[in-house]
């Protein structure tokens, strides 16, 4: 088993030109598959967000929903899906967000979210800060109440952070280019 050091950040790799030429896809898969990094990746998220307080963790298709649970699980919290067009059974409200190298639609469904429930933003990358922006859209607009935003990693040179604000913004890892 690898030895985790207090820097997760040798579990991330790129993975130059992917998914388009020019970007460079930060691959958390290694970190997944050690069990070490992955309890310390998920331990690190939570000693952030415990403070907050929060009844559920929210966090968008695809890579959201890999650490999304295991960290509101260590929360105590529920977890909410925001998922692509399509993809729920029920009502919906969407909200529509721009990426670093294209767009997307988030839905999540009408009840998922309680009026003054206490929601952290989770996903495992902030970039440009379009989909958590979409996140934090979709919590408001159902009358929630953004605690915090938190991300494994944080793109720093791509000011996704800008975006958020005023709401509180938590990553692990930040690479300033």
């Amino acid at each position: 088993m690898t030895q985790v050091s207090s820097d997760l950040r040798e579990f991330v790799r790129e993975i130059a030109d992917f998914p388009k030429e020019g970007v460079g896809f930060k691959d958390i898969t290694p970190l997944l598959a050690d069990p070490r990094a992955l309890a310390a990746a998920v331990r690190g998220l939570a000693e952030y967000a415990r403070p907050l307080n929060v009844d559920c963790v929210i966090a968008a298709e695809a890579r959201g929903f890999l650490l999304g649970p295991a960290l509101a699980l260590e929360l105590g919290a529920g977890f909410v899906l925001a998922r692509k067009p399509g993809k729920l059974p029920y009502e919906t409200v969407s909200a529509e967000y721009l990426l670093e190298y294209g767009s997307g639609e988030l839905e999540l469904h009408t009840d998922a979210l309680g009026s003054g429930r206490r929601v952290l933003v989770h996903d495992d990358l902030l970039a440009t800060g379009g989909t958590a922006r979409a996140l934090c859209e979709l919590v408001e607009s159902l009358g929630g109440e953004v605690a915090g935003c938190g991300f494994l990693i944080e793109l720093e040179f791509l000011d996704g952070r800008a975006r958020l604000a005023p709401h509180e913004t938590h990553a692990l890892i930040s690479y300033e280019s």
